[in-house]
């Protein structure tokens, strides 16, 4: 199955809307496990990419107390939902909510103990555009981890994981779902861009449709 771009659903207030009600508990409980494998308890600053509506930054701020979290999206409609759910949580003396693209982040290079990002690579036409940013954002040793689907070998595949996985959901996300296994990379083509952007992170498998990428800056 050759890589596609994804139809942009997220800037989409309905989309992102029904984006908020889907669940992704089980792939949220394996990230958040690795992210308490990958950091330490020195960890005070982390960069949150590709926040969505917020669930699983709140799931991250609650797992490392104490932390400063900054969390980002390029929709002004998830950023919406995700200051709600920051703002009910209680946690909004924790977490700091950017609408930006990566490419116009503006943060300071070297800010970050941790740097995070679920789920968003998929979404981006240019998969360097998330490295460089690890890149210029990670302090020297920073813990990295980033997790994604992985891409099926044929459309076929794609559809028998949809239906697998979200048989049940609305349509609008089913759709969602299919379009982002077919943008998402293979293994080969990841451990690709990170060699392109000289970074010594690991790849690996993780639960049964998502890569996962961790090491030090």
């Amino acid at each position: 199955m050759e890589r596609q771009l994804e139809p942009e659903l997220m800037d989409d207030p309905a989309g992102a809307a029904a984006y908020a009600r889907a669940d992704f508990h089980d792939s949220d409980d394996l990230f958040v496990a690795a992210v308490r494998r990958c950091t330490e308890s020195n960890v005070r600053t982390v960069l949150d990419l590709g926040c969505g509506p917020g669930a699983l930054t709140i799931r991250l701020a609650q797992a490392l107390p104490g932390v400063s979290l900054t969390a980002v999206d390029g929709s002004a409609a998830m950023i919406a939902l995700a200051r709600d759910a920051v703002q009910r949580a209680g946690l909004d003396t924790h977490v700091t909510l950017l609408q930006e693209r990566l490419q116009d982040l503006r943060l300071p290079a070297g800010a970050f103990d941790a740097v995070l990002s679920k789920d968003l690579l998929h979404h981006l036409p240019e998969a360097s555009t998330l490295w460089t940013t690890v890149a210029r954002l990670a302090r020297r040793d920073a813990a990295v981890c980033v997790m994604d689907l992985i891409r099926p070998d044929s459309q076929e595949a794609a559809r028998q994981i949809v239906d697998r996985v979200a048989g049940s959901a609305d349509p609008i996300l089913q759709q969602d779902f299919y379009n982002s296994l077919g943008a998402a990379f293979s293994l080969e083509e990841v451990r690709a861009q990170l060699a392109s952007a000289g970074l010594p992170l690991r790849v690996e498998t993780i639960g049964d449709r998502h890569l996962l990428i961790t090491g030090r800056r």
